[in-house]
């Protein structure tokens, strides 16, 4: 897909949210309204442009402008992203139909960081600012070991925030930040474990490819009884030897007669059924022979799988798009296969961000553990995706420079820092690098300042903000659905819930908050909202099956919400692919 080909659907997807020419909202909460100039109408590109490519529109409210009347129109002021840290910063209301007053304490004033993700700290840091301006505590070198870049921008003033987009249409947009996977690759059967297949699975052989027996016992031909006859050369006082799997009869059955049997050993020419075991009596004969008798008949074909019965060569097992599960990879050695065609696994590298973090032992001296280092690799190993251990970064702009120009994967991942405070160093990184930023910031509690940007073709950057429930907000609304795309995986079916209990919802925002499920009598299986999940807690979705999100608003119990479901409520394996385990692991 070509840049022009990304623009227009993006375009298409803002206009179907924004009503396009007619003026609507579509329900959206909170982006500016863009206006053509002269027509004073809303142009859906222009308002693309702003939203996507970060062109913040700014408001002069009205009479601000200099021969405004008290009637007159808001202006629409056109900030460039490069220009943007030097404009004078507005709120992140402007899109939100009018300025909510802000209450310190209202948890969902939408201008107070502890509702919102201030964009620093893995766990619960309060406030990138409250560090003096110019002063990053960084105890890394000032200069990048890597490549050079254009020097650091030097403005401190903050930076106006972006309208926010709302949550489906920022889902929707890293969903189709990619036209698709990179190419397919074929690998060996223990290589494409958690893979996409990128062809159809088509049979090789029959399955099973012979006749066989699905029982010990014997196998039988005709009515019964049966005689059992030694074989030539078989001691006449030792056990009758029988077929065993991995060996192909010799001889034909005769009718009438009968020879022991293993389970899935290939069933003699001749062999009309199964007698089971249990279900067989041996006599002694007065010649020395012995006769099989049994207290039911043997219908024709008992115990028997029929050669083809599961398959017939050439029949497709699987299409193109089925995730390669550990039964899939049993049902392609069965089916023949020595190695699979399969989409990649896309490479993620996650940086964390901040002087104030500990890899170990408990939080001191202003210090605080990491707790989105250990949490991100083995989730994304849950998505499909191959991630090393997370980097830990010191706040300096340079090293933060480095680290993303350098990377290869195809998503870069970062945790705090996207915020405007001294030491948040995301966005003038991404300005140094040149990136197209797609999403700036997101109408969802917790969250709001995650964003993604696009750093070249085919690759990416996600920022996530630093307080642990709103980086895990960002990760399900950013990263899982352009990971998912990398990685050829078709989107879960859109699941409902009923609610076991009332939830308070944000007044313009999406929220996302954790629930587990639970039985009940009325309503039968429900989504109970858990405690403790503020911004900087991770305690409500340790617990949690999934988030629900809940609409502008709130909604009561019984109502149904659109449940994103965890990855370790489906059945996640903590096996990863690179043996990665966490700090202080065996």
């Amino acid at each position: 897909m070509t840049d022009g080909e990304f623009g227009s659907e993006f375009d298409g997807v803002l206009d179907g949210a924004f009503g396009g020419e007619t003026g609507g909202t579509g329900g959206m909460a909170g982006p500016t309204r863009v206006e053509s100039a002269g027509e004073g109408r809303v142009d859906p590109f222009d308002e693309a442009l702003a939203l996507a490519n970060a062109a913040a529109p700014v408001r002069a409210r009205p009479g601000t402008e200099a021969g405004a009347g008290a009637g007159a129109e808001p202006t629409t002021v056109r900030v460039p992203y490069a220009t943007r840290e030097t404009a004078a910063p507005r709120s992140s209301t402007a899109g939100g139909g009018g300025d909510v007053p802000y209450t310190p304490d209202d948890p969902f004033s939408l201008d107070d960081p502890a509702a919102c993700g201030n964009g620093r700290s893995s766990t619960s840091r309060s406030s990138s600012s409250s560090r003096p301006p110019g002063h990053s505590g960084s105890s890394a070198p000032s200069a990048p070991s890597g490549p050079e870049g254009p020097p650091a921008p030097t403005a401190s003033g903050p930076r106006p925030t972006a309208a926010a987009l709302p949550w489906h249409i920022a889902r929707d947009i890293a969903e189709r930040a990619v036209p698709g996977p990179p190419p397919p690759e074929t690998s060996a059967l223990g290589d494409v474990l958690g893979r996409t297949l990128a062809a159809p699975l088509t049979a090789l052989t029959d399955l099973p490819s012979f006749d066989t027996s699905a029982m010990d016992g014997w196998a039988v031909s005709g009515p019964g009884p049966w005689r059992l006859d030694h074989p030539a050369g078989a001691p006449e006082d030792g056990p009758l030897p029988g077929i065993l799997a991995g060996h192909a009869p010799t001889e034909a059955l005769h009718d009438g007669h009968a020879v022991p049997i293993a389970t899935g050993a290939r069933v003699p020419p001749g062999a009309t059924a199964v007698l089971r075991s249990e279900h067989g009596e041996v006599r002694e004969l007065s010649d020395g022979g012995r006769r099989l008798y049994a207290p039911q008949p043997a219908p024709p074909g008992q115990d028997i799988r029929p050669r083809g019965q599961e398959c017939r060569r050439g029949d497709q097992l699987l299409p193109a798009g089925a995730l390669v599960t550990p039964a899939v990879l049993g049902l392609a050695a069965a089916a023949g296969y020595d190695e699979l065609t399969a989409y990649r696994r896309p490479r993620a590298e996650v940086l964390v961000l901040g002087d104030e973090l500990l890899d170990q032992g408990l939080p001191q001296d202003g210090r605080i553990r990491d707790a989105l280092g250990p949490m991100l690799a083995p989730w994304l190993h849950a998505l499909g995706v191959e991630a090393a251990a997370p980097r830990h970064l010191a706040d300096d702009a340079d090293t933060l420079y480095a680290a993303v120009a350098e990377s290869t994967a195809d998503v870069v991942i970062t945790t705090g820092g996207t915020a405007s405070g001294p030491v948040d160093h995301v966005h003038p990184t991404l300005r140094r690098l040149g990136a197209e930023v797609l999403v700036d910031g997101v109408a969802v509690r917790p969250g709001h300042p995650m964003l993604l940007a696009r750093l070249a073709p085919h690759r990416h950057l996600v920022g996530l903000p630093g307080n642990p429930l709103a980086a895990v907000s960002g990760l399900v609304t950013l990263a899982e659905p352009l990971l998912r795309t990398l990685a050829a995986r078709p989107p879960a079916a859109p699941y409902r819930t009923p609610l076991a209990a009332p939830v308070h919802g944000h007044p313009q925002d999406t929220r996302l908050i954790p629930v587990a499920y639970r039985e009940d009598e009325r309503h039968g299986l429900t989504a109970a909202p858990l405690r403790f999940h503020g911004p900087a807690m991770l305690r409500g979705i340790a617990a949690a099956d999934a988030l629900a999100v809940v609409p502008p608003g709130g909604a009561e119990r019984g109502t149904e919400l659109e449940l994103l479901e965890l990855p370790w409520s489906a059945g996640w394996s903590p096996v990863s692919s690179t043996g990665w385990t966490a700090p202080g692991g065996a």
